[in-house]
This record gives structure tokens, C-alpha cells and sequence, in this order.
């Protein structure tokens, strides 16, 4: 492994990232699992949009794509590309119309083309969906990364119990995801694709291997005898005589055999000589492509973020098991909570994370700290502002990634799911604790990216009151005036039980004190905005 070679998040549209950031064959495992809203009726993902959709369906899509210019200059790009990928685009738009669904495989394809050119020819790749588009998505698979590359749909359980419990519904309960898997015959994986954590093939390894040798081994005892007549092999061996049928080996091999220790001897002469199956020279049992031995996350485990559609770490764990070793570079496109890097950090694989929203990477980062702490290895973030030039930048492409992004620079989650619409005054929360009361104490946070006035930190004072807050936070890209501060001073100061330090109630922070290394000031002895990774220890690196 290349020493300088660092993991990378990256915040930013995948695409662009793919094309400017990923070197051609580069990577030896890709795992994605790209926003898609199932929950949706066929009736909306098949209807043409012109206007007239409800605000309903509008809002039931924010997490997928639209048939709109982009889509229409992403269709264009490959179909005039030509290849299998093009002819099946064209085919399938006069079969499916320009409707969501469309606009889905379109900017689907134009990914897994970028996706194909990073991808190692011995590399994997698992595509996570449901069964709402995995047909559509793998006749673009198919295209793209070739119909001989297909290995399996595997079918993960995803839910445990009925699955469906609206019974008015016309159709069977739903409770699998499927993962389509792409590979070449020489491909790493699955290497390791023997037993993972099959509880049935556990039981059974610990009945049946019950018995130990004189040098420390764990065995099993199997039959040694013919299953049909062998006259050729009825022969005696050290006073036990042969099954009815005969032995299964020959003499010199039980010689052999008998030399290596491998065979087990009944204190009775009347008995049999049995072979011994040593359980460190085991395979185990193959995994099928029905993976129904992995739950969900429970609502109350540990390593529930929050995130709604987070992936249980040992789903990543057998795909990153079975498709790669340590060393090699593990790429999610479509990152989300950080289940996949939090793995492959784990298993010691290099990693690259994507993902479009700052409320996003925040969440990873600190996913990332939470659970390795100092072992973590070292990653670069690329993409988010490093000075106030490149925030304003952030500000003026999109105020809502920005406001985002601050939240992020004091640990801060947003307050609500973000809508394009008025301000509401509190853009984000931070909830601690100074005493041991256990009862959580809260700041409120307010970002802003233009003009600002006294009339704002008035405004925020009063809404500290609205949320019983102790503390408020004014984040500002521009330079506060005099009346801002001497407005923020007549709040006055939170003094916290104990012989922690009294604090500012209001706050005002720039974007620049901020990356230069301010820090929010207020006391604690812990911190709940986010919810805390749950401690990971790196595996054992192997030998």
C-alpha cells in the first residue's frame, strides 16, 4: 500500500467527481446504493410530468431524479455515444416515456458508464435497489458492464416479521432488497465465500465437531466405509475388520491416513475406524444468494445514526469480505451515513466516499471519529470551502448546502428538513449536558450568508426564549457591526451549575474565525446533537 495514499471523502455530485477525481481503473470494489423513492405508486413513476402533478407526488420524489434539462442532456450524451448503452436508452425511453422513472435510469447510466471506466478489470461491483427498477437496472448493467460479468442477484431480507401489514393492499407483503453483482471470471472475489455468520451452520459446527486429538485439534468423526460393495478394498487393518461393503480407501491410503493422524480408532475391535474432519481445515458452507441471516437495524441498536436509509455494518461486511483485500480501494458513490467507508476502514481497505449534501459529510465525519478515534487512518476532505472566498462561492451556488455546511463547522444538525422557503429564524441545534442531571440543555444556531443586522440578533434572542435555549449561535459569512455585538451583549451570560465557566448566551461567529479554528464557546461535560457511532476496533491485519 502506497503510505501517502489517503482515504478521500469527497462533497460534490458524483458524476463530476467520477470524471474529474477517479483515475481509470483505480478501484477494486464498488458498492452502491443510490436514492430511490420505492414507497412511490407505479401511477407516479410512470406518469409524464406537464405541470399538473400534485404537490404530493412533487414532494414524494425530493431523493430522485426528474425528467428535466439535465436529464435531457445526460439522455443525449449517451445515446449519442452510441454502443449497447445507447441503442438500450433510446429503446427504453420510446417504451417508458419521459417520466421519472426514465429520468432515473438515465442518470443511473450515465454514473455506472463513469463507474465501469474507474473499476479495476478484476474489481466487483454490487448495485443495491429494490424491486421496483432492478429489472430496468440490470438490462443497463447488462450494457454496460457486459451480461457475461453477472454473477447473482442476491436477495437480502431486509425486514424481519410480516412484512406487510396493510391488508387493504393488493399484492404480497414486500420485505427483500435486491443486490445485483458484477464481476469478472478472475475478479478478487468472493474469495473468502464460505461461511460468514450463518447461525444454522454455527450450531452445527459446535455439535458436531465435539472431539479433540492429543495435539490440541478439533474434530469430527465420519464414516470410513463403502457405500456400495468393494471387493477390492475388504481388507483387516491393526485387528479391525472391514465394513460389510468394504473400506472407502485403499490400504496404502489408510496407511497414509493413519501416519497424518486422520484416523480415529474405537477403543472396541469390534468397532469401526472412522476418518477425523478437522475443523481448522474446514471451508464451511457456501454462501447462497439468499441472504436472510443479516437483520435490519433494530430501532434501539447502537448503530442506528438516523440516517433512513442506513445499511446494517454486516451487510457491507460480507460484501467488502467477499470482493476485496486489505490494501485495496473501496468507492461508495452515494455515501450517505458512511456504512460502507466505516467497513472497509475497519477491514483496513483504502476507501473513497461521494456523497451531494454537507449534511452528509458531517455526519460521516463524525461517524468516522466516533468510531475509531486515534486509529483512525488519515482522509482528506475534498469539496468543501477551506476559506471564505470558496464559501461565499458555496453560498452563491446553493445557500442551503452552505447553511448545512456551517451547521457542520460548530457540530450542529439542522433543526428541520430543509425546504425551499422563508427562513424560519433557527437553521440548527446543538442539545448538551453540564450537569448530571440528565437532562439535555440546548443551543440554538442561525446561519447567514448575507447583509446582516441588529434587528437579527434581537430576533434571534427572542427565539432562544421560544425554544428554551440556553445559548444561541449567530454564524455569518460578513463581519458583524458594532450594533450586533452590543445587541448580543445585552443577553447577557449563561452561568452553568457547578464550577464550569459562565458563557455568552448569544454568540456571534464568522465564517472566517471559524476555519481559522474558533470554536462555539459553551459548557459540557457531553455533547447529543448527533448520536454517537458506537466504538469500532480494527480487525486483525492479516498475517
Amino acid at each position: 500500500m502506497n503510505s501517502e495514499w489517503h482515504n478521500k471523502l469527497y462533497f460534490g455530485d458524483n458524476l463530476e467527481i467520477l470524471r474529474d477525481h477517479v483515475g481509470e481503473e483505480s478501484v477494486d470494489l464498488i458498492y452502491l446504493d443510490p436514492p430511490f423513492n420505492s414507497k412511490a405508486t407505479y401511477s407516479v413513476l410512470f406518469k409524464e410530468k406537464n405541470g399538473t402533478a400534485s404537490a404530493a407526488q412533487v414532494a414524494a420524489f425530493e431523493d430522485t431524479w426528474h425528467w428535466d434539462m439535465s436529464t435531457q442532456a445526460a439522455y443525449q450524451e449517451v445515446v449519442t455515444g452510441g454502443g449497447k448503452i445507447g441503442a438500450l436508452l433510446d429503446a427504453l425511453r420510446q417504451f417508458l416515456g419521459s417520466n421519472d422513472m426514465m429520468a432515473y435510469l438515465v442518470m443511473m447510466a450515465i454514473r455506472l458508464i463513469e463507474l465501469h471506466r474507474v473499476l479495476k478489470p478484476t474489481g466487483s461491483i454490487y448495485l443495491h435497489c429494490d424491486p421496483t427498477a432492478s429489472h430496468y437496472l440490470k438490462l443497463v448493467l447488462d450494457a454496460i458492464f457486459g451480461a457475461a460479468r453477472f454473477r447473482n442477484e442476491i436477495v437480502w431480507k431486509r425486514k424481519t416479521g410480516r412484512g406487510e401489514t396493510d391488508r387493504r393492499a393488493k399484492r404480497f407483503g414486500l420485505s427483500t432488497d435486491s443486490i445485483l453483482y458484477y464481476a469478472e471470471e478472475d475478479a478478487a472475489g468472493p474469495a473468502p465465500q464460505y461461511t460468514f455468520d450463518d447461525p444454522a451452520y454455527r450450531l452445527y459446527i459446535e455439535k458436531a465437531f465435539r472431539h479433540v486429538d492429543a495435539d490440541g485439534r478439533t474434530y469430527r468423526i465420519d464414516n470410513l466405509a463403502s457405500p456400495s460393495p468393494r471387493p477390492n478394498l475388504m481388507y483387516e487393518y491393526k485387528g479391525y475388520k472391514p465394513p460389510d461393503k468394504g473400506w472407502a480407501i485403499s490400504k496404502e491410503k489408510m496407511e497414509q491416513w493413519d501416519r497424518e493422524g486422520r484416523l480415529h480408532f474405537p477403543k472396541s475391535p469390534q468397532g469401526r475406524i472412522q476418518r477425523k474432519r478437522f475443523i481448522d481445515e474446514l471451508k464451511g458452507k457456501p454462501v447462497q444468494n439468499l441472504w436472510d441471516d443479516i437483520g435490519p437495524i433494530a430501532s434501539q441498536s447502537k448503530e442506528r445514526l438516523g440516517y433512513p436509509t442506513q445499511k446494517p455494518e454486516a451487510l457491507l461486511e460480507r460484501i467488502v469480505q467477499a470482493s476485496s483485500n486489505e490494501g485495496d480501494v473501496v468507492l461508495d458513490p452515494f455515501c450517505g451515513c458512511g456504512t460502507t467507508i466505516a467497513v472497509a476502514e475497519r477491514l483496513h481497505r483504502r476507501w473513497i466516499g461521494i456523497d451531494i449534501t454537507h449534511l452528509a459529510i458531517t455526519l460521516m465525519k463524525n461517524r468516522l471519529e466516533d468510531a475509531f478515534g486515534a486509529e483512525l487512518s488519515p482522509y482528506e476532505v475534498v469539496g468543501e470551502p477551506q476559506d471564505v472566498q470558496s464559501a461565499r462561492a458555496l453560498a452563491e451556488q446553493n445557500r442551503y448546502q452552505f447553511e448545512w455546511w456551517a451547521l457542520g463547522l460548530v457540530e450542529a444538525r439542522p433543526a428541520q428538513d430543509k425546504k425551499k422557503g422563508a427562513d424560519k429564524g433557527v437553521d440548527g441545534l446543538i442539545m448538551f449536558f453540564d450537569d448530571d442531571s440528565g437532562k439535555a440543555k440546548k443551543i440554538i444556531v442561525q446561519v447567514k450568508s448575507g447583509h446582516v443586522t441588529r434587528s437579527q440578533i434581537a430576533t434571534l434572542k427572542s427565539d432562544m426564549q421560544e425554544h428554551k435555549a440556553e445559548i444561541a449561535a449567530f454564524i455569518t459569512l460578513e463581519e458583524p457591526t458594532g450594533p450586533m455585538k452590543k445587541e448580543a451583549a445585552t443577553a447577557g451570560f449563561y452561568d452553568p451549575p457547578g464550577l464550569l465557566p459562565a458563557v455568552a448566551r448569544v454568540q456571534i461567529l464568522t465564517i472566517a474565525e471559524l476555519l481559522d479554528g474558533a470554536k462555539l464557546d459553551y459548557p459540557r461535560i457531553d455533547v447529543a446533537t448527533f448520536k454517537k457511532a458506537p466504538r469500532r476496533r480494527k480487525a486483525k491485519k492479516a498475517e
